[in-house]
């Protein structure tokens, strides 16, 4: 079967678009470990600004990656739940995840040899 590279290529920047930047993998990765408030999630991923977390919050929200829910208790709650569509990411996240191990391993054992 030949293989379409045009449209493999249209995939590829369609992931890369959606794990680009610094933030959403961490922020999935956060999501899919069980933090569902703001505070929870901000606290799990050092560095990250409240003003980013709360853009990517509503732009993986628009992309239909979570889900927003408020509860109208005094304060006001709000949780973030992956959606099952964002959760098909997972996978892939622990690939990386085996990936970069591995990775980290080769690099500092070359460093060592030399």
């Amino acid at each position: 079967m030949e293989r379409d590279q045009a449209e493999e290529l249209r995939a590829l920047q369609d992931t890369l678009y959606f794990i680009g930047g610094k933030w959403r993998i961490p922020i999935i990765n956060s999501l899919c470990n069980g933090h569902r408030r703001f505070r929870e999630i901000e606290r799990s991923i050092p560095g990250i600004t409240t003003r980013m977390l709360s853009k990517e919050l509503k732009d993986m929200e628009l992309n239909k990656l979570l889900v927003r829910k408020v509860y109208p208790d005094t304060p006001v709650l709000v949780e973030y739940q992956p959606t099952d569509y964002c959760r098909t990411f997972g996978k892939i996240i622990q690939e990386m995840i085996s990936w970069g191990r591995e990775h980290r391993k080769k690099v500092v054992q070359k460093t060592d040899d030399q």
